[in-house]
């Protein structure tokens, strides 16, 4: 049994993801510098993570693009490296989300709705919908959209070809 209250408990999660945002930032600024691109980074702790984001200073995101590559690719692979460079620091496992220009945020409003969508039909015919091959950030959004909805869903194939299947609880 613990004997600090639930308070501090909660105090020192979050101060360690602050500092593992903070971590983050200053391996993307370096990143930013390399590349000769601008952009204002921010942290915050999001659903029990770090949470990062690029954003381009000017308000044109088109600088940005290269950063998220086609489908997020290069968002994902920026993601693993700055988990690699928290994980290098801290000694442990990050499970940091960076965004950059909103991309993250932008997929997850269309999976929702993907969901949504998958959700009604498994009502409608009471058979399993599969959906389209997703990454592990795009499978989580659905998931948790498919929970939300008192549905439930299971993840099946091997990467990259792993997709969702929504099913009726």
């Amino acid at each position: 049994m613990s004997t600090q209250p639930e308070t501090a408990v909660d105090a020192d999660v979050v101060r360690r993801l602050e500092e593992e945002g903070e971590i983050a930032a200053d391996y993307l600024e370096e990143l930013l510098d390399i590349t000769d691109l601008d952009g204002d980074i921010e942290i915050d702790v999001d659903h029990g993570r770090a949470a990062v984001e690029i954003l381009a200073e000017d308000g044109d995101d088109a600088s940005l693009q290269q950063l998220i590559g086609r489908d997020g690719e290069v968002l994902d692979a920026l993601q693993e490296l700055t988990r690699l460079a928290v994980q290098t620091r801290t000694g442990e496992r990050s499970r940091l989300m960076l965004d950059i220009a909103g991309h993250r945020a932008r997929r997850r409003a269309e999976l929702v709705a993907v969901a949504k969508e998958a959700i009604e039909r498994v009502r409608e015919s009471g058979t399993p919908v599969p959906l389209a091959p997703m990454n592990p950030f795009e499978r989580k959004v659905v998931h948790d959209a498919v929970a939300d909805a008192g549905l439930v869903s299971d993840s099946e194939g091997v990467e990259p070809h792993r997709r969702v299947v929504v099913r009726p609880a």
